[in-house]
Parts: structure tokens; C-alpha cells; sequence
């Protein structure tokens, strides 16, 4: 069984993810400083692993955590806030036997190899979340998303949205547009060749229309991004031997290779009709999230992304799991620009040399021509392999600069969520929760977003910790 150790770090950090975290039913939220704006009302959500140890044990990797998902709900009557954990079969079985049973992304089965094989891997649903109509989805990257209770995060079960039968994958990045409401998604199915799912969906989460593309090898495909009228993947060199992790000699992660003398690959598809539009290559790198993408009055393709150089990035946050990182892993955003009828690409180069991860934009400016990309940074002179991120930052692609909010010493945000206010449409928030490892506290901070640079505009004490997650989404309140 792949695990890592105990966690020894003195970083104040790894405080937040050294204990599992503790639940708390729907609660009113105090304000430490400024209050909640008049036009932010709706809910955030935040997804991420919240219990990486069972039974002395911990997990093998980061990914391979309990899912739990915060819900912070802004309404004229004040704010509160809910924090459950995701109720998976694998969750609930692991919960009564007070032990590992599962293989996961960086884990194998307990138990001599033999016995592996009648155990299956577990659904974290520890990744991203996306607002529907009538329920929210925890969303991973392996399986189908869970359903939830909007306002108390009761978990309905699993959710097929009509067409994925058969544990068919849903991903952990779908890309919702804006004016249509149409959700486009994807799924890997492994096999000697992997089978590329891509999925069209209405407002209401229903999957109406599937695409397939049979791929080479097994590569490893987090995020796509919608640019337009097309859906577009960036596949880097990472493939997966499929049978050390068939015979349970290896998990996932650790059967995951870097093979920069492949390339990078590049998909273009339709995103009416999911067909492949065109094939192309460029040079080597890895991505795990793109910022956005549009489409040029001349035709061509625009693409946000962070870029690393190569995939040791995935130790790094396997590091963190166990609390204590060493391995140096710089992303920085890049922005490509490709002629989509041929896959060709026409610029490729760095805009922010800053280490940065967890790209966002507005809302409404997915898949469109956007100005501000928000994303998670470090501080000028914070260690790249000793430090998670420290601040947040918006980056203008119209005049090159980074403007940094500086949260102080020993405070860890998570990704910035952009809500538009919804009295003003020129005016918008960013909202982000924050560890502070000082007092061993989380607060949930909300910014101008026009000025980062500024004090938040409010502060709200949480009950618990909440360990670092992934991703989240603000879903508005209706009109």
C-alpha cells in the first residue's frame, strides 16, 4: 500500500491539513472587519481533500483525500456557512472500518497482491464543484459526480445526468456558457489506447450529446478550455503504463511517465457537433488548469494556461500530503495562440513570471475575449519548493502588470473566486478562503476586485479548519 509518512513539518502551512477536518452543520458567520456588500448575495463553494490520514495511515498523495465541501451563503439577512463531507461508498465503508480500503490516484489496496484485486478504487469527489438548478455536483476525476442539497450539502448519491451509465467518467473542469448556459465537459476511459468522452450538456446539467476520440497511449488530461466555438486540449508528454496499475503493482500516480520526446499535443474540436476540427504538436510542457480561451477577430485561438516545464509538479503535491515539500515545480502563465483549422500554433510565450496556479476570469467572459485573469500567486521571494501559495493576484493582459493582494505573514489563501455584484455589472468581488496559520484559524476574506491591492472589503471567522482545496465556484442568487 502506497502511503506517506506522518507529517513532521513545522511549517505553519501543513498546520492546516495535519488533522482531519471537522464538520459543521449550517451556522451564522461572525464578521471580523468591514462588512458583506450589498449586491454580493448567492453561495460559494469550495471542494478539497479534508481527510488525509485513517488509522495511523496517510494517503500516498494529495488527491487521494476525503472530499469536503464548504458552502458560505450570502443573503440580505447575513451570512452562514456549512462544511460536510462528500457521503461516498468508499467515505462511508472507510469510516466504519477506521482504515484504508481503497486504491486511489497515489495508493494501492491494502493487503498482499492477490488480494487487491477485489478492491476497487474510491471515488473521492474531493476536486471542483459546479452549481446546477436544483443540486450541486462534487465533481472527480475518475468516476461520476455526487449530488448535493445546495443549502445543506446532504449528499444525494451518485449522479449519471442521464447518460453515464456504466461509472462513465465526468472530469473534474467543466466550462459553462455564459449565455447559453450550455455545460461542456469530459471523461477519460482507460484501456491499452484511452477513449477521449466529450460531453454537451444543457443548463439543467443533462448530458444531450457525446463524442468520442480513441487517443495515443494513456495520457494524463486534467482540464480542456472552452475558446469559442471550440472545445480545445493541450495533452502534455505524461503517459500511464496500464498494466502495473491493472496487476496492482502501482497506483496511477506512480505509473504516470514523463515523455517530453512526444510533445504536446493538441485537439481542436467542434463545439456543436464534437468532432474533431484538427490535429497539431508543439514543443514540451505540462499544464494541470488554463485561465481561458477566446477566439480572435482574425480566426485564430487564444489560450490562457499555467505552464510548467515538465511533470514534477506531481510530487510536489504529493509532498504535500505528508506536509513537508522540497521538490522544486514553477508554473507561470503563458498565453498560445493557434490557428484552429490546422491545430497549428502561431505565438506561444510567457505573460507573468510569477509563480502562479488556479486561474479564473469573470464569469460571463468564459470562452470569450477577457481583460483580468485571477490567480493564485506566491510572494516576491517565497521558496517555490517550502511554500504554498501566500497571496492572490490579477494579472492585466492589457498592460502587463500584476496587481498582488499581500494577506501577511503565514496566511494561505485558496484559488480567487470572481462573483459579480448584482446590482452593478461593472462592479465585481473576489472571494477566497484563508488559512491562518498563526492562530490556526480560517476566515473566509472578500476583495474589490478592481483593487487587490487594498484591504479586503470583509473578513468572516469559520468555525473549523478548513484544509487547503482545489477548486470552487460562486453561484449567484436568483434575480
Amino acid at each position: 500500500m502506497t502511503t506517506t509518512s506522518s507529517p513532521t513539518s513545522t511549517k505553519t502551512w501543513a498546520r492546516a491539513m495535519a488533522k482531519p477536518a471537522i464538520e459543521f452543520a449550517l451556522t451564522p458567520l461572525s464578521i471580523l472587519s468591514g462588512a458583506i456588500p450589498a449586491g454580493l448575495r448567492g453561495s460559494l463553494y469550495r471542494n478539497g481533500p479534508a481527510r488525509l490520514e485513517r488509522g495511523g495511515q496517510w494517503v500516498g498523495h494529495w488527491f487521494d483525500g476525503d472530499g469536503a465541501i464548504l458552502g458560505i451563503h450570502l443573503t440580505e439577512r447575513g451570512a452562514s456557512g456549512v462544511y460536510r463531507y462528500v457521503q461516498t461508498e468508499g467515505y462511508q465503508a472507510e469510516e466504519a472500518a477506521g482504515r484504508f480500503l481503497f486504491s486511489g490516484y497515489g495508493m494501492l489496496p491494502p493487503g498482499p497482491v492477490w488480494e487487491r484485486f477485489s478492491k476497487g478504487s474510491k471515488n473521492a469527489a474531493n476536486t471542483s464543484v459546479i452549481a446546477l438548478p436544483e443540486k450541486l455536483l462534487a465533481l472527480w476525476e475518475g468516476g461520476q459526480p455526487h449530488g448535493l442539497d445546495l443549502q445543506t450539502l446532504e449528499t444525494f448519491g451518485l449522479e449519471d445526468l442521464g447518460a453515464l451509465t456504466g461509472g462513465l467518467p465526468y472530469s473534474a473542469h467543466p466550462k459553462r456558457d455564459p449565455q447559453t448556459g450550455e455545460i461542456f465537459n469530459f471523461g477519460i476511459l482507460p484501456g491499452k489506447n484511452a477513449v477521449l468522452k466529450l460531453y454537451r450538456s444543457d443548463a439543467s446539467g443533462k448530458i444531450v450529446q457525446q463524442g468520442s476520440l480513441e487517443l495515443e497511449g494513456v495520457p494524463m488530461i486534467h482540464d480542456f478550455v472552452l475558446a469559442g466555438p471550440y472545445l480545445v486540449f493541450l495533452i502534455p508528454p505524461v503517459r500511464m503504463s496500464p498494466l502495473p496499475v491493472l496487476a496492482r503493482l502501482k497506483s496511477f500516480s506512480d505509473a504516470l511517465a514523463w515523455q517530453p520526446e512526444q510533445g504536446t499535443q493538441i485537439l481542436v474540436f467542434d463545439r456543436n457537433t464534437l468532432a474533431l476540427v484538427s490535429r497539431g504538436e508543439a514543443e514540451p510542457w505540462y499544464q494541470w488548469h488554463f485561465g481561458n480561451g477566446y477566439q480572435e477577430a482574425d480566426g485564430s485561438l487564444v489560450i490562457d494556461f499555467i505552464r510548467y516545464e515538465d511533470f514534477q509538479t506531481n510530487q510536489f503535491l504529493k509532498e504535500v500530503a505528508a506536509g513537508i515539500t522540497q521538490t522544486e515545480a514553477k508554473g507561470t502563465l503563458w498565453q498560445l495562440r493557434l490557428d484552429p483549422k490546422t491545430g497549428k500554433v502561431q505565438q506561444i510565450q510567457e505573460v507573468c513570471a510569477r509563480t502562479g496556479e488556479f486561474p479564473s476570469v469573470h464569469p460571463r467572459e468564459v470562452g470569450r475575449p477577457s481583460r483580468y485573469t485571477y490567480l493564485s500567486i506566491r510572494q516576491s521571494g517565497t521558496s517555490i519548493s517550502q511554500e504554498l501559495f501566500d497571496a492572490i493576484g490579477r494579472f492585466d493582459y492589457q498592460t502587463g502588470t500584476l496587481t498582488e493582494a499581500n494577506l501577511g505573514d503565514h496566511r494561505y489563501p485558496m484559488e480567487p473566486i470572481y462573483a459579480p455584484d448584482l446590482r452593478n455589472p461593472d462592479q465585481g468581488w473576489i472571494l477566497t478562503v484563508v488559512f491562518d496559520g498563526s492562530s490556526q484559524s480560517s476566515e473566509v476574506w472578500i476583495f474589490d476586485s478592481a483593487h487587490l491591492d487594498e484591504q479586503p472589503i470583509c473578513r468572516m471567522a469559520l468555525p473549523t479548519v478548513i484544509p487547503f482545496g482545489f477548486h470552487g465556484t460562486w453561484n449567484p442568487a436568483k434575480p
